[in-house]
Parts: structure tokens; C-alpha cells; sequence
């Protein structure tokens, strides 16, 4: 087999079981481990895999920049942010994450909600706006452009000042294994220093984080109330179940 069509079949094989193990490719294919591991090190160097120990699992498409990810799954992230407003509660205090999905929950709730939002997210502050009734704390810090989003020492600093009933998280992958994870080690410890102010944190998927991995953990599966997502049911959700993770369809 020529290395193309190996590299083809690896991809193909991503996609179709989610998962890729070395020892188990290299004896079906007849090649030593170190052949396939250098296979899997050029479909990373691509952003085609993010390798783990033993073989790789599938990249997050959501590690593009903010602007590109406007056009990843926007239809899932409608329904995801439709079904999450409703998890807001009026008098209640909420921490809204940065991203897509995150700006979508806040341009879905009510015009006439009454309620406190704290976000890192400059953006998300801004679509609050003509929001009368909601008091918005954005917080401050270097911003990571990237994401549109404040992090840093700074950031978490100010983070460690406020706390919420809520807490609405965004990452780039959710896997049974790996947690969930995110494509920047500031953006990580941000994230985390958000959940341990919240009371209940719930995790924001789109269809393309299920199943994918990023390069930093954020948190661990069992330190969140629920993940919500409009994934069709697969052996990523069927795994996070099995190990008691909650997870919530949105219609």
C-alpha cells in the first residue's frame, strides 16, 4: 500500500470509528508500529488527528479562529443555544463562556429577562445590551483574539471574584477518555476558574465537538452537571453515558 492511500485509509477510518489504534492498524496493514506512529505524527502535524497514547483520535474543527467557527454547524448550534436559554432561570445569575455557541444562548433568551450574566467574552456583553432587565459584568484581562475572549492572570484573578448559579461552558472536544478539552492553555485555566464559581456547570457541544480532541484539558467529565448537544446518538454518547455522564438532547 502506498503511504497516500494509507494516509487516505487512516482518514477514512477516523471518521468511521472515531478512533485510531497503532498496534491494532500496524498488524492488519503488516507494518512495525513506528510506521504507523509516523503516519499519525504527519495527519497531526495536518491538524488531521490529535494524537493519544496508543493511536489518535479526530481533530476539533472548532479550533479555527472566531470568525471561521461562525460557520461550522451553525443550525446545531441554534439548537443547542435554544435549549440551553431555557436552563436560565429569571432572578438567577449566570456565567456565560465565550464562543459561537455562548453568543447564540444569549441572543436567544428573552427580551424581557431579569437576571445577572457575568461573561469573559467583550462580544457577548455587547449582544446584552439591549437587554434592560439583565445586568451584565464582563470581565477583564488580555484579550485572546482568537477567541474574542479575556484570560490570562488577570482575567482569572477576576474571575476568582464573583459566583453564579451557572455556568454555561464552551469547549472544542468532548470525549469519554480525554474530557473535555480546548486548543489553548490560558483559555483552558479560564474556563476552569469559571466553573469553580458556578454552583452546576453544563457544557455547550455541537455536533462536531463530540467525539474530538483538543491539545488541553479544561475539566473532567465528572466535575459538570450535564453536557448539551444535538448529536445523533453514536458510541462517543453511548460511551459518556455508560460512565454516568448526563447528556442533554436538544430537539
Amino acid at each position: 500500500m502506498l503511504a497516500a492511500e494509507r494516509r487516505d485509509l487512516l482518514i477514512q477510518r477516523l471518521r468511521t470509528d472515531g478512533k485510531l489504534v497503532a498496534r491494532d492498524l500496524a498488524a492488519e496493514l503488516g507494518l512495525s508500529d513506528d510506521s504507523i506512529r509516523r503516519d499519525l505524527r504527519e495527519l497531526a502535524a495536518a491538524g488531521l488527528c490529535h494524537r493519544v497514547y496508543g493511536g489518535a483520535v479526530p481533530a476539533s474543527p472548532a479550533l479555527a479562529d472566531y470568525a471561521a467557527r461562525h460557520d461550522v454547524e451553525p443550525a446545531s448550534k441554534q439548537q443547542i443555544a435554544a435549549h440551553a436559554a431555557g436552563l436560565i432561570r429569571p432572578g438567577s445569575t449566570v456565567i456565560l463562556d465565550g464562543g459561537t455557541t455562548t453568543l447564540a444562548v444569549a441572543r436567544a433568551l428573552p427580551p424581557d429577562l431579569d437576571g445577572t450574566v457575568i461573561t469573559h467574552s467583550p462580544t457577548i456583553a455587547s449582544a446584552l445590551v439591549e437587554h434592560p432587565r439583565v445586568e451584565v459584568y464582563l470581565l477583564g484581562g488580555r484579550l485572546f483574539k482568537h477567541s474574542a475572549v479575556t484570560c490570562g492572570a488577570a482575567a482569572v484573578e477576576a474571575a476568582g471574584t464573583v459566583s453564579a448559579d451557572l455556568f454555561l461552558l464552551g469547549v472544542t472536544g468532548v470525549h469519554p477518555t480525554a474530557g473535555l478539552t480546548t486548543g489553548d492553555p490560558d483559555e483552558a485555566a479560564m474556563k476552569r476558574a469559571l466553573s469553580r464559581r458556578a454552583a452546576e456547570t453544563y457544557v455547550l457541544a455541537s455536533v462536531e465537538k463530540i467525539g474530538a480532541v483538543s491539545r488541553y484539558q479544561v475539566l473532567p467529565l465528572d466535575e459538570v452537571a450535564a453536557v448539551v448537544t444535538d448529536c445523533p446518538p453514536n458510541d462517543t454518547l453511548a460511551a459518556l453515558a455508560d460512565d454516568g455522564v448526563t447528556v442533554l438532547r436538544a430537539p
